[in-house]
């Protein structure tokens, strides 16, 4: 199951993108990407979400009152650097594609409106290249393991990392106590 996070501060596009993405499966060659979708119109609870779950790919709107869509997949990008990002927009900006190519690494930029087909042939080709670069890597991290380069516990770490962000991170207070995550020290 490919986990895709829409961000658009419309909230009919979004729906609209959601709709799409249920009845219409994202398919590359012989593979099909089954989708789940999680929508926000607010970039600061998109990026929270994204600091706790695991997304696939990133869609959003370039243009957003409180934040462009450069910069929210500039912060993603820093969360979740092997994950897909992709920008949806009516306004078509060569100076911002640039940026966003050239800052934040964006496998496409897809115009509003856009054709069903072409969004879901594109949304399919970045599931299918990012499945590929992370099975690449898994394959890269058994050799090293198998010649001795990289222990079991760092093979452990890095896939529990790719599942929950952030799960190996550990706060350590000055005395060497852990401190707990403050939305969790009340339960």
């Amino acid at each position: 199951m490919s986990r895709i996070l829409l961000l658009d501060d419309e909230e009919p596009i979004l729906r609209s993108l959601q709709r799409l993405l249920k009845v219409v499966p994202c398919r590359s060659g012989e593979v099909t990407f089954p989708i789940e979708t999680e929508l926000f119109s607010d970039p600061q609870a998109a990026l929270e979400r994204a600091r706790h779950a695991s997304f696939d790919l990133f869609l959003t709107d370039y243009r957003m009152p409180k934040m462009d869509g450069i910069e929210f997949l500039r912060q993603v990008k820093a969360i979740q650097p092997d994950s897909s990002r992709v920008i949806l927009s009516g306004y078509a900006d060569l100076n911002a594609l640039l940026r966003a190519v050239n800052e934040v690494g964006i496998e496409r930029f897809i115009a509003k409106p856009w054709n069903d087909y072409e969004l879901i042939t594109a949304l399919a080709q970045c599931l299918s290249a990012r499945a590929l670069t992370l099975e690449n890597r898994r394959l890269a991290d058994l050799a090293r393991l198998a010649a001795g380069s990289m222990s079991a516990e760092e093979v452990e770490r890095i896939r529990l990392e790719a599942m929950e962000p952030g799960i190996t991170q550990v706060n350590w207070g000055p005395d060497g106590s852990v401190i707990l995550d403050p939305e969790f020290q009340d339960r």
